[in-house]
């Protein structure tokens, strides 16, 4: 079965760690994961966050930095943060470093770790990939690692993007021959990515964009 990319990458396999396991990796500053970079799958959130460090609007930084398609199998819009059409590499990275590290995407703050959410529940579970560089924290723990990362404090508002995702998702996949499917698309894309402002919090705005958009797609689908 093709895997459509996820929010947070493919699926995975393995067994999830539990948060008080022994976590000893810790993060060189090599820049490695930032080189020969393929797409990375970006959320709502993601990209409200790359917009904010960059003092512009979602709409410009997905313009200026990114590519959008309709899942395959998910139906949904997809934007994915390409890299440097020149080096492979994170457009981000520079001097062995990344300029966004305070507002990096969620796969990157992961990284070397796999995440899955329940799109029916919003339950989180974390998989231990092979790690390709790095140093070791003896005695360290996975809730450690995530919260130094900054997982821990954004984990509610990725969980409800995922269960919200998910819904979006079955209902998309029941009307793809509808004749209205694509104006529901480019809808469901603005409410999902761009109508946003930085100047107040992601999520009150994600509340009330997707309580704005069921009613429209109800209509567009009747």
């Amino acid at each position: 079965m093709k895997v459509e990319p996820g929010r947070a990458g493919e699926i995975l396999e393995g067994t999830p760690l539990a948060l008080e396991e022994p976590f000893p990796f810790v993060c060189a500053g090599c820049g490695d994961c930032c080189r020969e970079r393929r797409d990375l799958v970006l959320s709502g959130y993601d990209l409200y966050r790359l917009a904010r460090w960059l003092r512009l609007s979602p709409r410009t930084v997905a313009a200026a930095f990114c590519k959008s398609y309709l899942g395959e199998q998910t139906c949904l819009p997809t934007l994915c943060l390409t890299p440097n059409p020149h080096t492979g590499d994170c457009r981000f990275l520079e001097g062995g470093a990344c300029q966004l590290h305070p507002a990096r995407p969620l796969a990157c703050a992961l990284y070397p770790l796999g995440q899955r959410i329940d799109g029916a529940t919003g339950a989180v579970e974390y998989i231990a990939q092979t790690p390709l560089c790095g140093a070791a924290a003896p005695g360290a723990t996975l809730r450690e690692y995530l919260q130094n990362a900054g997982v821990t404090d954004r984990a509610g508002v990725d969980a409800r993007w995922a269960v919200e995702c998910t819904r979006l998702s079955r209902l998309m996949q029941a009307h793809r021959d509808h004749p209205h499917f694509a104006p529901a698309a480019r809808r469901a894309a603005k409410a999902l990515y761009f109508q946003y402002t930085t100047r107040e919090e992601f999520y009150p705005q994600f509340q009330q964009n997707m309580a704005q958009l069921w009613p429209v797609l109800d209509r567009l689908f009747a």
